[in-house]
């Protein structure tokens, strides 16, 4: 599948959240990948809500706020999708030749998946093409044509054109790929806190073992603090951000360590799916990106609450970028740069071969 014309030097990922929008563009002209634009733009609190679009204007407003903050002039871009409309899962079926498999991927698929065919996007990718048995296995990605015309149309409404539609996950993932950080041979879980959703994706070898969407997010974090220290949102996003001190770190943290609850579950979920489809009996190392993984206190209270090694994901500050460009925009590139993970992702797409 084409992303940008072999012509293209430059490839740009725009990344619409529930509560920021990111873009990041990259150039592909030299010997390795450069970033050399981004965007981060905050959408109004009543544009999109639990992941649902509730003012489409505002949304559009965003995207093009963010393209001309970033000073991207491009009207091609690679953006993604997730959530529960989104289903990926490992699928084993009969050894046939690639146009073949696109046929019967269809019938395949409706044994997988929870939706009506009809209403679905499909498409697959083949993870080992003997299984033995005369049998292969792929990865089955499905997601509901609504939700994708939908971002589409936002995109396209902006002034855009969406050459492709990635899966957040897959996005992360390349990020990750891109600057060594997955380590060959180790089971790595990926873990993207957005505002409503959390993107768990667990790998090795560069092939999802586990994917799976959860719905909740950052936000957990913000109405905790709001809630139990009784201060406004304005000010639980500032102490959320590093932006201002914490008063009493150990209560905070347990603010932190309880509103984890759902997010820390689903990776424990994740965890007992691989031992008991047999695949891996743990995750040895965890990568935390999205607005969500420089939260307080998280990172540690996730590896000891696991006893994985959880870190930041550094891809952003790590891949080559113009010199000075975060710097001219006043942004710590540690502290924006797990914000940008998807953007980068979908950003380090090259067009097929």
């Amino acid at each position: 599948m084409k992303l940008f014309s072999r012509k293209a030097k430059t490839s740009v990922g725009l990344d619409i959240g529930s509560s920021l929008i990111k873009v990041v563009e990259v150039d592909h002209s030299k010997d390795e990948p450069v970033l050399t634009k981004y965007g981060i733009v905050k959408l109004p609190p009543e544009a999109i809500v639990e992941g649902e679009i509730m003012d489409q204007s505002l949304v559009v407003q965003g995207i093009q706020e963010c393209m001309a903050k970033a000073g991207v002039t491009s009207k091609n871009v690679a953006t993604a999708v997730s959530g529960r409309a989104v289903i990926v899962k490992k699928v084993v079926m009969d050894k046939m030749n690639p146009d073949d498999a696109k046929e019967a991927i269809f019938w395949e698929a409706e044994q997988h998946v929870p939706f009506d065919i009809d209403d679905v996007c499909l498409d697959f990718q083949v993870l080992n093409e003997d299984m033995g048995a005369n049998q292969m296995e792929i990865l089955l990605v499905a997601a509901k044509k609504e939700m994708v015309n939908a971002h589409a149309g936002i995109v396209k409404d902006a002034g855009l054109n969406p050459v492709i539609i990635d899966v957040d996950s897959f996005a992360i993932q390349n990020a990750v790929e891109a600057t060594g950080e997955n380590g060959a041979g180790r089971v790595v879980g990926l873990v993207n806190i957005g505002s409503d959703v959390t993107n768990i994706n667990i790998i090795q070898n560069n092939i999802p073992y586990f994917t799976r969407d959860l719905s909740v997010g950052s936000n957990v974090f913000l109405e905790a603090v709001q809630r139990d220290l009784g201060v406004s949102f304005d000010e639980a996003e500032s102490l959320l951000s590093g932006s201002s001190d914490i008063d009493d770190p150990q209560r905070f943290r347990q603010i932190i360590t309880d509103a984890a609850t759902d997010i820390s579950m689903g990776i424990e979920r994740s965890i007992a799916f691989l031992k008991t489809a047999g695949d891996a009996e743990r995750i040895d190392h965890a990568i935390l990106s999205g607005g969500g993984a420089c939260v307080p206190f998280l990172r540690e209270i996730l590896s000891e609450k696991h006893g994985i090694d959880f870190a930041v994901n550094r891809a952003v500050s790590q891949v080559s970028r113009a010199e000075g460009v975060f710097e001219a925009a006043g942004d710590d590139v540690e502290k924006v740069g797990p914000i940008l993970t998807v953007a980068l992702g979908l950003a380090l797409r090259r067009e097929a071969k």
